[in-house]
């Protein structure tokens, strides 16, 4: 297993570390000899030194040895991975694909090409979802039995009683643009004559402009004192967030998968998302066919308030989602699951 390196960190917490974390111990559990290899660098965009030891690294597993790969790490590298192909069983876990973001310069397309060109030549691709599967399968016109949904798993908690007024918002993500956050505060500010507080869980350093111009608009708005930006938050603290919240809020522009909302789901928390990328998914129903959440159009505050407003002002509503919520934990996939479903796609290419 190949991850970059710092994927322990807890100031640097994202669901494809977990992912490779819980695969690492699942597999072990499964009977697999699991042997991990970090490689350093500001992956995904490395230095030539970095893939130097990428392919260092690569070269000292031994031969037809089936080597799992962090995809922020091989789609990265073609140079190291392509010409390796003949001498390992190479695997990518594609938990993002690269270069979504175009770049005036042309960079975002440079990224894609390179991405192609490592999941065009390597054994098998691993993604968490259909709509990951689905856009790899597009973006770079792969045999559709190359590329194999490994859905995350994910531990169950204890429940979210919830509070009477439904007011303790919270919204867990990475402070940057990708995630929204500028959506919800626009959303946030119409909705200040209502009774809420909102929590923001997840790293500060990522985008300091970015923070800084959050911090700006909620002065402005007149709802700074409702903010809370906790930065990273420990497994045992994060828990805690989520037992003492009524709804979890997530704004993304982009989602592949969207592992906090099977966490909260675990919790039986009920969700408000923007309906973009995996997140449908990760949602999902419950064993009536209920949503236990709220899905709405991306890059429309309007609806997002609409949403929050609904959740705030009708407590129907809030029995409805909290009872689907956690008729959905009940049939949440554990991280075993995932494992398995890993251990049947390298046991087909041994």
């Amino acid at each position: 297993m190949v991850v970059p390196d710092g994927i322990d960190d807890p100031q640097r917490p994202s669901g494809g570390n977990v992912y490779d974390r819980r695969l690492c111990r699942e597999l072990a559990v499964l009977g697999w000899p699991v042997h991990e290899h970090p490689v350093p660098g500001p992956w995904p965009v490395p230095s030539p030194a970095d893939v130097a030891v990428l392919g260092a690294t690569l070269d000292g597993i031994p031969v037809r040895a089936v080597v799992l790969l962090d995809g922020l790490v091989a789609s990265a590298a073609p140079e190291a991975l392509v010409p390796r192909t003949a001498r390992l069983t190479l695997v990518v876990l594609v938990h993002m694909p690269l270069g979504d973001d175009d770049s005036p310069n042309g960079e975002g397309a440079r990224t894609r090409r390179r991405e192609g060109a490592v999941l065009s030549a390597v054994d098998a691709v691993l993604v968490p979802s259909e709509w990951t599967r689905r856009r790899l399968l597009e973006r770079h016109a792969l045999p559709s039995g190359r590329v194999h949904v490994a859905e995350p798993g994910v531990d169950l908690g204890s429940v979210a009683p919830g509070t009477t007024d439904g007011g303790e918002l919270l919204c867990v993500a990475t402070v940057a643009p990708h995630k929204g956050h500028d959506l919800l505060l626009a959303a946030l500010a119409t909705l200040r004559h209502l009774s809420w507080r909102c929590t923001f869980v997840g790293r500060l350093d990522l985008d300091p402009g970015f923070l800084e111009l959050l911090r700006r608009r909620a002065r402005r708005d007149g709802i700074s004192d409702r903010l809370r930006f906790t930065g990273p938050l420990t497994r045992r603290a994060l828990d805690a967030a989520y037992v003492g919240s009524d709804v979890l809020v997530l704004p993304s522009r982009a989602e592949t998968y969207g592992m906090v909302v099977t966490e909260a789901l675990a919790h039986g928390l009920p969700v408000v998302a923007t309906a973009v990328g995996g997140l449908p998914q990760a949602l999902g129903r419950d064993s009536e066919g209920g949503t236990p959440g709220v899905l709405v159009p991306p890059e429309a505050p309007s609806a997002l308030a609409e949403a929050l407003s609904g959740w705030l002002c009708d407590g129907d509503l809030r029995q409805r989602l909290r009872h689907a919520a956690r008729e959905r934990r009940a049939g949440l996939p554990g991280w075993p699951a995932t494992a398995n479903r890993v251990a049947r796609v390298v046991g087909d290419l041994r």
